[in-house]
């Protein structure tokens, strides 16, 4: 039995990586990368929270848009922007995984706090 072809999966902003099989769901891949991308409705493509993009250059990297995924996402899908669930690996691709809303308003607290200590400096 010929083994399958495995694809380099980078998520980004960090790098993290992993090896996928074609047909396995950036979802998955995720997971097996370590990287947390949200859901609540189990990959069926209901709760529109597992929201990722790929590069336009990339986009043929993962199996296009089903009814499901078109319907959900609309002009959103111009700008790269997938269902993780949903865009199954076809080639070797890079993920950009948005920032999780609490993180990210931590994280601008933290720069402004940081940057007043600064302007306190000078």
């Amino acid at each position: 039995m010929k083994p399958h072809k495995r694809y380099k999966v980078i998520f980004l902003p960090e790098g993290q990586q992993t090896e996928a099989a074609r047909g396995l769901s950036l979802l998955e891949a995720a997971r097996k990368a370590g990287v947390k991308i949200a859901t609540r409705c189990g990959g069926k493509a209901g709760c529109l929270m597992c929201k990722v993009k790929v590069a336009a250059e990339e986009a043929g990297a993962v199996k296009p848009p089903g009814d499901a995924e078109r319907r959900k996402l609309g002009s959103q899908l111009n700008e790269g922007v997938r269902l993780a669930c949903q865009a199954e690996v076809w080639g070797d691709v890079h993920v950009t995984v948005p920032e999780d809303p609490l993180k990210a308003a931590v994280r601008r607290r933290l720069e402004e706090a940081r940057r007043g200590r600064e302007d306190e400096l000078w």
